[in-house]
């Protein structure tokens, strides 16, 4: 094991449960590599991801964003195709657009699709839902006021959605953010998970959260942190 690795996992105590606050402090003083890591968590949960009412899935924005820039597709036309435009999206437009994703084309992070296109966009989900990109009503991806949802997404916002193991990992932001701003992300994320507890849930729900750098080792967090109050 690298030196750099062996410094870092020192501080960090096996078995012990941290704070939100003392795992953004150990993460800033574990060895840095030679790249800006990405800061992430890692949830477990006490429910059956076979079933579908059980599945947890949001969105939510993170006051300081993600800490790397998103390209923004827009399925759009007319004034909508306009709007989008003018709220910063980086490329827009609707049939000529989904033949070169049909061809293998994948230069985006994000796509919008306003209603009407989704009958076309539906026909490109071998391609863009494997990869987790295929717009959808409840990621507020699907949607006649494109503006706001580009903007939404620009400023920050990520969707959070289990896979069949019945985890979530999703990147919070960057090594290099203030302390202040990873805290505030990471509460605005476990908020969300609670928000979006199914109802079908039952026992624990939240089994277990971790979070770490890129490089750096899992540092357990409390389970009910973002828990709303009772």
């Amino acid at each position: 094991m690298p030196k750099r690795n062996q410094e870092a996992r020192k501080l960090v105590e096996p078995g012990k449960i941290y704070t939100v606050e003392e795992a953004v402090e150990i993460m800033k003083k574990t060895p840095a590599p030679k790249f800006d890591e990405t800061v992430e968590v890692a949830l477990s949960f006490d429910v059956d991801p076979k079933q579908s009412d059980q599945n947890v899935r949001g969105t939510v924005v993170l006051p300081h964003g993600t800490g790397r820039s998103v390209k923004v597709l827009v399925f759009a036309k007319g004034d909508a195709e306009r709007e989008a435009k003018e709220a910063g999206a980086d490329i827009v437009g609707s049939e000529e657009l989904m033949a070169k994703i049909e061809g293998g084309w994948l230069d985006f992070d994000a796509i919008i699709s306003t209603p009407d296109l989704m009958r076309e966009v539906g026909k490109l989900g071998r391609v863009l839902g494997p990869r987790g990109l295929m717009p959808s009503p409840k990621a507020g991806t699907v949607t006649q006021d494109v503006a706001r949802a580009v903007k939404e997404i620009k400023k920050g916002k990520v969707e959070f959605k289990m896979d069949k193991q019945g985890d979530i990992h999703l990147g919070v932001g960057k090594r290099s953010f203030a302390p202040d701003q990873l805290i505030a992300n990471l509460r605005a994320l476990l908020e969300a998970i609670w928000r979006a507890k199914p109802s079908a849930a039952k026992g624990r729900y939240v089994e277990s959260v971790s979070v770490s750098t890129t490089m750096g080792p899992g540092i357990r967090l409390n389970p009910g942190e973002g828990k709303p109050e009772a």
